[in-house]
């Protein structure tokens, strides 16, 4: 059988040409929402929060991506706070990671392309002990940097040891990119894909074609990625590949994992501001998610 036939068997599918617009919505008829990363600490998600409310904004997601172990109780506790009352979706980061590990091979060049993945028995049930701890206190959305993790976060979900409405976000650090791998981290838990980052618009259409989650977008980056920023291309994504959350505000950041101060926090917010506006100006007709969606992770109330 030839290879694109085999493929168009087994439900991966390539985008005609044009690319066709996605038929495909969140749960409350909305094509794109808004994600904002790299919110560490309370004070930082405070001043997004009130340039929110400056910028006549709105964000749907705000994600931590040091680490729940880097976070005292308390401080989780005030961030859920500040989030429930934003109606905002709040994902913590899984802590255990290679590069916080013991391996010297993680912090080579070569090394690297193990990425934020697991080494060992041991660290994954300190990853899964990292899960449970954010989930008990309410926390509703995970960032997941380990398939095999992925895998087995849910098989807890279905057998009851985690809550059915946590969400599973996996992240761009994983390095996947194409509509297979989409489909396998779909099928083994995943309710939301970060793609890596740097994806023509096809090969987001190609994905989208093959994957029913929520697709998530970096919109700009860091000088650590590439730094690149593709605000005009806005639009287009949104047609082609929703629903899809917009992560933006990454440009303000020194690098993944930067510890946001509560005013560059605002100035994350303003980034919003200037996607939001691309959308206003050259796709108005764009359906944007309300506030507390039904469907979002928000923190639980304990």
């Amino acid at each position: 059988m030839d290879t694109r036939e085999f493929l168009n068997k087994i439900g991966i599918t390539q985008p005609t040409n044009p690319l066709p617009d996605s038929p495909r919505r969140f749960p409350d008829g909305a094509q794109y929402r808004f994600e904002v990363p790299g919110i560490q600490k309370p004070e930082s998600l405070e001043g997004l929060i009130a340039a929110l409310d400056t910028y006549e904004v709105q964000v749907h997601r705000v994600t931590q991506t040091k680490g729940i172990m880097l976070l005292t109780d308390r401080e989780i506790l005030e961030m859920m706070d500040l989030a429930r009352d934003a109606r905002m979706e709040l994902f913590l980061s899984v802590g255990p990671r290679a590069p916080y590990d013991t391996s010297a091979t993680a912090q080579t060049r070569e090394g690297a392309r193990i990425g934020y993945r697991l080494r060992g028995y041991d660290n994954l049930t300190y990853a899964m002990e990292d899960v449970k701890r954010a989930v008990e206190l309410g926390v509703r959305g995970i960032v997941v940097y380990d398939e095999g993790l992925l895998w087995v976060l849910n098989k807890m979900r279905e057998e009851g040891e985690l809550p059915l409405d946590v969400h599973f976000k996996v992240s761009a650090h994983c390095g996947h990119g194409n509509p297979a791998s989409a489909r396998l981290l779909e099928d083994i838990g995943a309710d939301s894909f970060n793609p890596v980052r740097d994806l023509q618009i096809a090969m987001l259409a190609a994905i989208r074609e093959s994957l029913s989650i929520s697709l998530d977008i970096h919109t700009e980056n860091p000088q650590s990625s590439g730094g690149f920023i593709r605000h005009y291309e806005v639009p287009e994504i949104i047609k082609k590949a929703c629903p899809v959350y917009l992560k933006t505000g990454g440009s303000i950041a020194a690098h993944h994992g930067y510890d946001t101060t509560r005013k560059e926090a605002g100035a994350r917010a303003r980034q919003v501001l200037l996607v939001q506006s691309m959308v206003n100006r050259f796709y108005p007709e764009a359906i944007i998610s309300s506030p507390g969606a039904a469907d979002l992770a928000i923190p639980s109330l304990k």
